[in-house]
């Protein structure tokens, strides 16, 4: 009775968590287990971490911790923060928490920069109610919250469509005498396009909120704190905007300083207004301002996702015979607008843009190859040609689409007249089932 306490008992969570997965005894000290180790201290798993992160590989991040605590390695604060950035990164709200809890656990005070990852990662996961009870947290604690804290408040409850915690965090911040910077303006517009029910005058506000931004001034406006550049972590990724993926970007992609505009266009897109889309590119004109790609990528949308493929296809080329540098994201857009519908012409677009992309060079990222492979899948009438191109694509590229891209295309190849024998139906069969063991 008392081993099975001492097995059981919270000293020894991490070797319960391990069994089964790594092997002890005298192989701890052989060449092997070096090899299965993600590093040996605690600079190396502070690089093996980062990298994990930078790969997008953050399911691992939990692997790596244990890995590192069986090893018998101290984690730092440093090792933390990193840790709850990858965690933000990837969306992954429980490993948040359990990395919170570790740290605790440690006799480590979260900080309000870890706080504030806390907030932003609720905002990603669309969970308003735990970034609220965040923030409580933190007032419990002792822990003043900063200008950032707010700012992750407010667009983690913009994310969840929530508009009346929205304002009244509005109201919190201009009652402390805080200006409203263009982050707090595209937390507003988005919280108006996420609530649950859009109306009439949603479209006049998005305008509205754009006008109104132009008053914030630079005394005004956040900027990316030391720690949270030394981190690799962008405002866009803090405040989850809808460039956040793009923040990195340079040769033009992003004009960070439209930062209202993006939002405003990327709204605009998800409600189909065309006109709202015209009345901001005439604003954006008499500001001085050029659309950057992003935004060129949400007018297409917009275009697109109304049915009107040929404005798009003119936005499209316009761009490339304007000798700017071609960009993959262009491309994918395009492809995946033409698609909607799966319209003989649509299909057939999109297959010519991918083939144009290909000759280019460019590679395609497994998210986005996978979206492509599941959209064309879904095509019922056509010949699937599209689909077929996108997965030799992908297979050329040596890339795995994922899960659910290649259980619809498998799917597709099947409602087909193909015989059980053909080559292309047994790989693709062969990949659904590895995929499928592998899920957990």
């Amino acid at each position: 009775m008392k081993l099975l306490q001492f097995i059981h008992g919270p000293q020894n969570r991490y070797l319960l968590r391990a069994i089964g997965r790594r092997y002890f005894a005298a192989a701890a000290a052989t060449e092997e287990y070096a090899k299965r180790n993600y590093a040996s201290d605690v600079n190396g798993y502070y690089a093996a971490i980062g990298s994990l992160t930078n790969l997008r590989r953050n399911f691992l991040l939990r692997d790596a911790y244990d890995d590192m605590v069986l090893d018998g390695v101290q984690p730092t604060r440093d090792i933390f923060h990193s840790l709850i950035v990858g965690t933000m990164k990837g969306a992954r709200l429980q490993d948040a928490f359990f990395f919170r809890d570790e740290m605790k656990a440690m006799g480590l005070v979260p900080d309000v920069f870890m706080y504030n990852l806390l907030i932003s990662t609720c905002g990603k996961c669309k969970n308003s109610d735990q970034a609220i009870r965040i923030l409580e947290e933190m007032k419990m604690c002792e822990v003043t919250p900063n200008g950032q804290t707010y700012v992750c408040l407010l667009n983690a409850c913009a994310a969840a469509g929530r508009l009346d915690r929205v304002y009244a965090i509005v109201r919190d911040m201009t009652a402390a005498g805080a200006g409203l910077n263009k982050f707090c303006y595209a937390g507003l517009i988005t919280a108006h396009v996420n609530k649950t029910h859009t109306t009439d005058d949603t479209a006049s506000k998005i305008l509205e909120f754009v006008e109104r931004s132009k008053g914030w001034s630079s005394v005004e406006a956040s900027s990316d704190s030391a720690e949270n550049v030394m981190m690799g972590v962008y405002e866009e990724e803090l405040y989850n905007t809808p460039t956040a993926e793009y923040a990195h970007r340079r040769n033009g992609f992003l004009i960070r300083e439209l930062t209202v505009y993006h939002a405003a266009f990327h709204a605009c897109a998800e409600l189909r207004n065309v006109e709202a889309v015209k009345t901001l590119l005439d604003m954006l004109q008499k500001d001085g301002k050029s659309p950057d790609v992003f935004i060129l990528m949400q007018t297409m949308r917009c275009y697109l996702r109304c049915g009107d493929l040929d404005r798009a296809l003119k936005i499209f080329d316009d761009y490339m015979s304007s000798g700017k540098p071609p960009m993959i994201e262009l491309f994918v857009t395009l492809a995946e607008g033409a698609m909607i519908g799966h319209t003989p012409r649509g299909m057939q677009v999109a297959c010519e843009i991918l083939v144009n992309m290909n000759s280019r060079n460019f590679n395609l990222r497994p998210k986005m190859g996978s979206d492509l492979l599941l959209l064309a899948s879904q095509d019922k009438t056509g010949g699937f040609t599209t689909a077929n191109y996108i997965w030799d694509l992908m297979q050329g590229q040596r890339m795995v689409p994922m899960l659910p891209a290649v259980e619809a295309y498998y799917n597709g190849l099947k409602e087909r007249a193909i015989p059980e024998d053909d080559p292309r139906l047994l790989h693709v069969s062969r990949t659904y089932d590895s995929l499928r063991l592998r899920r957990p």
